[in-house]
This record gives C-alpha cells, sequence and structure tokens, in this order.
C-alpha cells in the first residue's frame, strides 16, 4: 500500500477523494488543511482529513474494512496534529461508530440520536468542567454567550440572572471569531461584571460548540443542519455542564436581529427543560428604543463612531474600543 499526504488537497486528487466520499455518502469538508490518503494498486482505498484539532471526513472502502486502514488513517491524521501544536483531538461521526474510534483512542463527550462527539482524553470533559466549579450554593444558573463584544445588553443579562440565583455562571465561547479575540471578550466580561459578587465567569473550553467548527460532512438533510448542531450542543451543555454543576436555569435574551440565534432560543427550550433545567427567556435590554447588540456596536466600530457606541457598552469595554483592541 502506498499513503499520500496533501496540504490542503487540490486539483485531481481533491476530485479523487471527493467521489470517494460520496460513494459512501460523505462528503469533503472544505476546511481541511491536511488529508491522508492510502492507495492499493492505485486505487483509493482510504482517507482522513484535518481541521486544526477536529478529524473529519474519515472513510474506507467497504472492500478493506477490518484490515487496520481506519487505524493507519487516525493515527496519521493524530501525528499531524501534534507536529502542529494540537494535542487534545476532537471527532463529529455518527453514533454506531462509537466503537470503532473507541478503540483507536478516542472517548465520547456526548452525543444525539444524530452525532456523536468524541475526544482523545478520557473524561476530558469531566476534567475541564470541575477546573470552573465553585463550591458554594446550588441551585445555580447561566448564561452561554459571545459577547463579541461585551455590551450593556450583556451586562444588565447577567446583573438580571444574577438577582434571581445563589451562584450564576456566565460561559463566553472560546472558539475565536473576529474581529475579537477569545482572551480578549473573556477579559471584558470578567472586568465588567468584577462587582457581582455570585458571578463567576469561565470560558466554554472546546465544547459549546458553534456552526463555525460543527462539520456536516456525514450528515444527508444538509438542511437541517443547524438543528442538529443546536441539539448536540445543547445535550454537551445539559449532561457535561448543567449537571455537575448543579445548573436548573438558563438565561438567554430575545433575539429579534438573527434568525439562527432565534431559532437556538426555541430549541433551547424545546430540549433544556426535558434535562430539569428551566429557561428563562428575557426581553432584550434597549437604549432609546432600540434593543442593545453586540453586531451594533461593531458596526459603529467599523465606521469610527467611537462616542456613538459609548452609550452601549460598559466603560471598561470602550476603553478596550479605544485603547486595547488592536485593530481599534
Amino acid at each position: 500500500m502506498e499513503i499520500a499526504y496533501a496540504s490542503p488537497l487540490s486539483g485531481r486528487r481533491l476530485a479523487l477523494v471527493t467521489e470517494f466520499l460520496r460513494k459512501q455518502e460523505l462528503d469533503y469538508d472544505p476546511g481541511c488543511t491536511f488529508s491522508v490518503l492510502i492507495f492499493e494498486n492505485d486505487e483509493l482505498v482510504a482517507t482522513g482529513s484535518l481541521e486544526k484539532n477536529i478529524l473529519k471526513c474519515i472513510a474506507v472502502s467497504p472492500d478493506c474494512q477490518g484490515e487496520g486502514l481506519a487505524a493507519k488513517v487516525v493515527s496519521e491524521l493524530v501525528s499531524q496534529a501534534i507536529r502542529q501544536g494540537q494535542r487534545r483531538l476532537f471527532l463529529f461521526t455518527k453514533p454506531h461508530n462509537r466503537i470503532l474510534f473507541g478503540g483507536l483512542g478516542f472517548y465520547p463527550v456526548a452525543a444525539t440520536s444524530h452525532i456523536l462527539l468524541m475526544e482523545n482524553e478520557r473524561d476530558g470533559v469531566k476534567k475541564f468542567v470541575e477546573s470552573v466549579r465553585q463550591p458554594d450554593a446550588v441551585p445555580a444558573g447561566a448564561i452561554v454567550a459571545n459577547c463579541n463584544p461585551f455590551t450593556n445588553g450583556h451586562r444588565w443579562l447577567v446583573e438580571t440572572a444574577a438577582k434571581a440565583c445563589e451562584r450564576l455562571y456566565v460561559f463566553v465561547l472560546s472558539e475565536e471569531q473576529p474581529p475579537f479575540p477569545a482572551a480578549d471578550r473573556l477579559r471584558l466580561v470578567q472586568e465588567g461584571t468584577a462587582d457581582l459578587e455570585n458571578v463567576t465567569v469561565c470560558p466554554t473550553g472546546p465544547y459549546l460548540i458553534s456552526s463555525a467548527t460543527f462539520p456536516t460532512y456525514f450528515i444527508k438533510e444538509k438542511d437541517q443542519a443547524a438543528d442538529f448542531n443546536a441539539e448536540l450542543d445543547l445535550t454537551i451543555f445539559a449532561e457535561c455542564f448543567a449537571k455537575p454543576l448543579g445548573i436548573t436555569k438558563r438565561f438567554v435574551g430575545t433575539e429579534p436581529f438573527c434568525q439562527v440565534t432565534s431559532r437556538y432560543n426555541q430549541q433551547m427550550k424545546a430540549i433544556l427543560p426535558a434535562h430539569g433545567i428551566e429557561v428563562a427567556e428575557l426581553t432584550r435590554f434597549a437604549q432609546d428604543g432600540q434593543a442593545v447588540s453586540a453586531s451594533r456596536v461593531r458596526a459603529l466600530l467599523a465606521e469610527g463612531k467611537l462616542e456613538e457606541l459609548r452609550r452601549l457598552v460598559p466603560e471598561t469595554t470602550y476603553r478596550y474600543l479605544k485603547e486595547g483592541f488592536p485593530n481599534g
């Protein structure tokens, strides 16, 4: 057998892998940056790809299954990820592949009827959640948000929720999303809520996901991919975060601007109560009759209207936008 590599796939090899995956009812994910191709007698019999720390598009020819090719592909991808400085690795797959990838060093994080998320560290999510757990009163409440950047609307939601809880966890998404670095977003929320003693601000780590990282290459129902993504995300929150932290209430603001986020809120209200989690949807904070949003702040920043956006954000955020933001 011959092993070939591509960083990324292009030309003939891209067409070859795309067709190979199609025959197995899979799609090639264009976000992949590294791929492994295994040939036998010049015929492609196995492949797999990598995007950052996520293994994707792994497939073996039906005629060659049971010959250890999946293990070879995964081994090559893991080695490449390590060379790139990525050691905590994830893969999304169909639930029936749990045993296959379990035998290759991956452990389940959470699963729905459509998707299984696995990682290469045993109890990785359990260890992460334990690292942010506060030892005081339960039941607790939670907010999960991008805070891109932290606005007066976010502050109002946190302050309102904190009054209704003994302990409020505010999870700021760790995934990098422009224009503000994840570390900066986390810090702005911490600074903007420092006076609220029962509020704990922490990152989501790599576990609470978004459409930016969620792969769809193995999903037939592309029009339902966003719903499947939300279902997995909410399952991870309920089973891996809320249960060990004693979270029984999740707070969210109404979403008048983004249809996708509005749909997510609806799914939240449909899914979380079954896990014993109440969803409190609060009318979004408004100024001068207009709902405050991070997108509005970003638009004003792009236009250079710092004094106008100043009214929409806490002073800590304003100082960052004026002085600290690298591109400000």
